[in-house]
């Protein structure tokens, strides 16, 4: 028994009240910061930070990180992109990659938080799981837009997709594998991980826990890639993100290693300075 025939899909991405459009898929990508920004800030403030340098590193990290995501598509998926001139720009139609949103928000916050003084590598390790549940939760604006499904499928959550959104090779299939939804419940499950199992029980040196972010999202996106049908440019017969996803993965990992490996060198190495042999006290024999 089934409990789901399909994954229905809303027939229309944005809502009119009166002359004001919201486009959902952007009304999401703002849920997603907000979940970011208070999972990231929460953590912070627990290990004796501030909201106020959060608040900072959010205000220029989001702008820097919607920057780089629509540039890293607009650079990839050029064919994608609308032919009018506002066609870089539209965001509303989708098109933000996740690769280069992170890189650009990261490196912009980084810099704002070294300047206030503050330890940039514990910031990273806060940041870990909110950006995993944000990006969970930005994927749901895909939905909004039919877009970044799979291949045909028959499954019982296999995901109901209007004619005019479907490849012109399966015009005639109606239902495709979520692809999306995958990537936000392996999202999900590897923001669990990094809190609930590799933070609690291995206490890893920061930035270890971003390390682990980086390797454990890039996994998970490697083999979603492979499941992906929509338009991408190809590299060896490979998708590019499927490229980027696996170099991103291993070098993930490679961060962590070196990282905790550096750390526990730094614990063992005796401190540096200069040698201060305190003399003996001499006792003088009594006359």
């Amino acid at each position: 028994m089934h409990f789901l025939a399909s994954i229905p899909s809303p027939s229309n991405g944005a809502i009119e009240l009166g002359p004001l459009t919201i486009h959902m898929y952007g009304l999401t990508l703002l849920a997603a910061i907000g979940v970011a920004i208070w999972i990231t800030g929460t953590r912070w403030v627990n290990r004796g930070g501030d909201w106020d340098l959060i608040f900072r590193c959010a205000v220029w990290g989001v702008g820097a990180g919607i920057v780089g995501a629509r540039l890293y598509h607009v650079a990839t998926s050029w064919s994608e992109v609308p032919e009018e001139w506002w066609g870089a720009f539209a965001i509303w139609k989708g098109g933000l990659g996740v690769w280069g949103g992170i890189a650009a928000g990261v490196i912009v916050g980084a810099v704002i938080a070294k300047r206030a003084g503050a330890d940039v590598r514990l910031l990273a390790d806060c940041l870990a799981p909110g950006l995993l549940v944000a990006q969970a939760v930005g994927r749901i604006g895909n939905w909004w837009n039919q877009e970044l499904y799979g291949r045909v499928t028959d499954l019982p959550w296999g995901l109901e997709i209007d004619p005019a959104h479907r490849p012109l090779a399966s015009l005639g299939e109606a239902t495709y594998h979520p692809a999306f939804l995958y990537e936000a419940l392996w999202n999900l499950l590897a923001a669990a991980l990094l809190v609930y199992l590799i933070e609690r029980r291995f206490h890893p040196r920061p930035p270890g826990l971003f390390a682990l972010y980086v390797a454990l999202y890039s996994f998970g996106r490697f083999w979603i890639e492979l499941v992906r049908i929509d338009p991408a440019n190809d590299i060896l017969g490979l998708r590019v993100n499927t490229w980027v996803s696996g170099l991103v993965c291993i070098a993930g990992i490679v961060w962590f290693v070196v990282s905790q490996r550096r750390g526990r060198e730094a614990t063992a190495a005796p401190p540096k300075g200069p040698r201060m042999d305190v003399p003996k006290s001499r006792v003088r024999p009594g006359g």
